[in-house]
């Protein structure tokens, strides 16, 4: 994945239909959350088994990677209207789980 290709293109997007104006941090992250919503929302009644059944039905499946671009779409509009450099913070996080989250074979367990 191509991000700042992304970013381009979704900025490019957003000229051609004057969106600009809309697509304020506050704007993008409540429209980031209204997406995830509609992602929680088709597992709502399921049960955690049932859930990773979803590869067995391909309407549900192409609805929920629809929702996941959905998502990624405005995380990444986000990240680039405040000026964030994903791959550079993707990686941070990562570390910082790394380290907040060790391995069990790295957890030195002491009473």
């Amino acid at each position: 994945m191509n991000i700042p290709e992304i970013q381009g293109r979704l900025q490019e997007f957003a000229m051609e239909r004057d969106w600009e104006q809309y697509h304020s941090p506050k704007n993008l992250s409540m429209a980031l959350s209204v997406e995830a919503a509609e992602l929680m929302e088709v597992f709502q009644w399921v049960g955690a088994e049932e859930s990773r059944k979803i590869v067995e039905h391909p309407d549900k499946l192409e609805q929920v990677g629809a929702e996941i671009a959905d998502i990624c779409i405005y995380a990444i509009r986000l990240a680039g209207v405040i000026g964030i450099d994903l791959d550079e913070a993707i990686d941070h996080k990562i570390d910082q789980n790394i380290k907040k989250y060790p391995s069990s074979a790295k957890r030195h367990w002491s009473f």
